[in-house]
Order: structure tokens, then sequence, then C-alpha cells
């Protein structure tokens, strides 16, 4: 390959990972077409992509960036899975992929500056909550603050209402048990 073409391909390599924050390596050796094929479409369901790369091409592409830092993951044929779904979303995608094909060779995930090696790394990323699931949990967690707060709060005007109830009760029990004068006495 010449040195124009190679430079055409790293440019391209480059814009096409430009606004990437989070990828997977696997490794497409070993995986059939028709398993190659399944895959790609289950990832692309999800808004995920993956693109087999020449491992020193996609290294002086993402030389600098936000992906810096990812190449020690490329050895051997690679192929980058890489999309708007979160990574946990690509990890359990790909461990899912993996219990279906044990010839699927994970490599890792690199993401936020780490390294997650290997299938025990993928694995380990996709018990991280998603995006959403974070959403979720950090409103709960508000909301149960707010209702412990909002209980806190009723709290002492449930034991006045208590109070003031029993007393009425017993008042009204002292009015039932009081002798009635009779009348004309």
């Amino acid at each position: 390959m010449s040195k124009k073409v190679k430079s055409l391909i790293e440019k391209e390599l480059a814009k096409k990972f430009d606004g990437v924050e989070a990828l997977a390596v696997i490794s497409p050796r070993g995986i059939s077409g028709l398993k190659n094929n399944q895959l790609r479409r289950k990832l692309r369901e999800k808004g995920v992509r993956m693109t087999v790369v020449k491992n020193t091409l996609v290294k002086r592409a993402t030389q600098s960036g936000k992906l810096k830092g990812f190449q020690g993951l490329l050895d051997g044929p690679s192929a980058l899975v890489y999309g708007k779904s979160s990574i946990s979303t690509i990890a359990r995608l790909l461990v899912e992929a993996k219990k279906s094909d044990e010839k699927l060779e994970l490599r890792g995930i690199f993401f936020d500056g780490e390294v997650y090696i290997g299938d025990k790394g993928v694995e380990q990323v996709s018990k991280f909550p998603t995006r959403e699931e974070a959403i979720a949990l950090i409103a709960a967690a508000i909301a149960a603050a707010g209702r412990r707060l909002a209980g806190a709060v009723a709290s002492p005007a449930r034991r006045m209402a208590g109070v003031i109830k029993s007393i009425e009760e017993k008042a009204k029990a002292k009015e039932a048990a009081a002798p009635v004068p009779a009348p004309g006495s």
C-alpha cells in the first residue's frame, strides 16, 4: 500500500473516531462470515458499529485525542466496536455474543482513560450502569432523601394528631361514664 493511500486511510479513520470516547477491541479471527454478519446486525440494532482495522494505521490515526492509550489492546487482527450506546451496553452485547460463540476473542475495552483487558475486563465493564441507569439511580437517591425529609417533617404532626385524638377519645369516654343528673333535681 502506498504512502498516499495509507495517509488517506489514516485521515478517514481519524475522522471516523473523532467523536468516539470509548471502544471495545475484539479479534475477528476464527469467526465465520455468518456469525460476523449476525454480530454486526445485533450491534447495529443498538447503534453500535464494528470496524476491522489495520493496527498501525489506527494507532497513527488516534495518537492524539480521546482514544490515546487504547493502542495496547491492538495485537494481531483487530476489530474496533464503538457507537452511540454506552460502553456498558457495548460490553453487555459482547459478553452475550461471547456466550453464543466461544471463538470470539474479547481483547478489552477502553474508556475514560482506562483499559480493561480481556474477557474479565469486558465482563467487569458490562456490570457498570448505563447512563440511563445511573441517572435513574441518582434520581431514586434524591427522591428517597426527599421522602425521608417529608416523613421527618410530617412525623411530629402525626404524633400531635394522635395525642389530640386520644385526649378527645378520653374526654368522650368520661362524658359517657359521668352520671347524668336527674331532671328537676
